[in-house]
């Protein structure tokens, strides 16, 4: 992976226009742009294939989970229980939520599309609650699934075939708390972690590789958005070398990974050739299978994102969490 240092990079767009944001002086945001939101449906009629509904995680910090149900896990009376997704959404650990229509409408078609149970986790964001602050919500969140008495995830899902997976900041946060939970997996019982799906995850450094020269500018995704999100994101006095930002800056992880590998996980990154952050995600699956992690990875076309803002597109994506789901459960998807 080529580097180039940063001041030799020319980013010409805003990344506050790009982002839609002005800093306040208490060290806050105020977001310009408001997203689409979408309710939960917990009570829609057959002609709906998805069921959903928002439980709160933790009131003191506006936390809260959307499941989404199968319509046809509840009228079929010899359905076996589903496998269960946990989902971080993206935007950079700065925008968005469970509840943007954006996000509600990939988990429903996954839910559809998969047969699963999806949790889609409500964190808080940055900078008004920086990292590790998102990672800490999705650790309580797998804590609630542990214990909860939730008819949806007890009568419907297989706590013992759980995902976690995220896209872009969430692929970020799939990753880290994949870490967390290598660490005290025995605390998380009966929710047993099959495996990891890093869609799009969200990597830097303060080094720039060959992708994010070349696609600087991109207006998906531009260099200095990404540079912002996490000036915002990481803690104060941190830069993009630290360990939640450079995967090639962490401290010494290699237990955890031997762990990963003793509890059979696998993990699938799927990446997308017109993403800045390409070599980045290459460099995760180069580094994963060094240290003896199962890994799949798959590089389609497009850009950062892109299953979500063409759910049309999210086939290939689908195909490979339904071929992970089988290895890992031995649940058999119609051909």
């Amino acid at each position: 992976m080529s580097q180039q240092p940063q001041d030799q990079v020319l980013c010409t767009i805003d990344p506050y226009q790009y982002l839609h944001i002005t800093t306040n002086p208490d060290g806050s945001i105020t977001r310009l742009f408001s997203f689409p939101t979408t309710a939960a449906s917990p009570n829609a009629d057959t002609s709906s294939p998805v069921l959903s509904k928002d439980l709160p995680l933790n009131p003191n910090n506006a936390t809260f989970l959307r499941l989404y149900l199968p319509h046809k896990a509840i009228t079929s009376s010899s359905s076996p229980k589903l496998p269960l997704i946990v989902y971080f959404h993206g935007g950079g650990f700065v925008l968005l939520s469970a509840s943007s229509s954006i996000n509600h409408d990939f988990c429903s078609e996954m839910a559809t599309q998969l047969s699963a149970v999806i949790v889609s986790v409500e964190y808080r964001l940055a900078p008004e609650a920086r990292l590790p602050a998102a990672y800490d919500d999705a650790m309580e969140a797998l804590h609630w699934l542990r214990t909860t008495e939730e008819k949806w995830i007890r009568e419907f899902s297989d706590v013992s075939s759980c995902f976690l997976m995220g896209t872009s900041a969430g692929g970020n946060m799939a990753y880290y708390v994949g870490l967390r939970v290598a660490a005290a997996v025995d605390e998380l019982g009966p929710l047993k972690i099959k495996g990891l799906i890093l869609h799009h995850p969200f990597f830097g450094g303060s080094q720039r590789t060959e992708s994010e020269v070349r696609l600087a500018n991109n207006p998906t995704l531009p260099l200095s958005g990404s540079d912002l999100l996490w000036e915002l994101s990481l803690p104060v006095g941190a830069d993009r070398n630290h360990e939640y930002c450079n995967q090639t800056a962490m401290r010494d992880f290699s237990s955890l990974f031997d762990e990963i590998g003793r509890l059979s996980w696998e993990v699938v990154l799927a990446a997308a050739d017109g993403d800045p952050m390409i070599d980045r995600q290459m460099e995760v699956v180069k580094m994963l299978r060094s240290r003896a992690v199962k890994v799949v990875d798959h590089v389609g076309e497009g850009v950062h994102g892109m299953d979500l803002l063409e759910l049309s597109k999210a086939g290939p994506l689908f195909n490979l969490i339904k071929c992970l789901i089988h290895r890992c459960t031995s649940i058999a998807y119609p051909s």
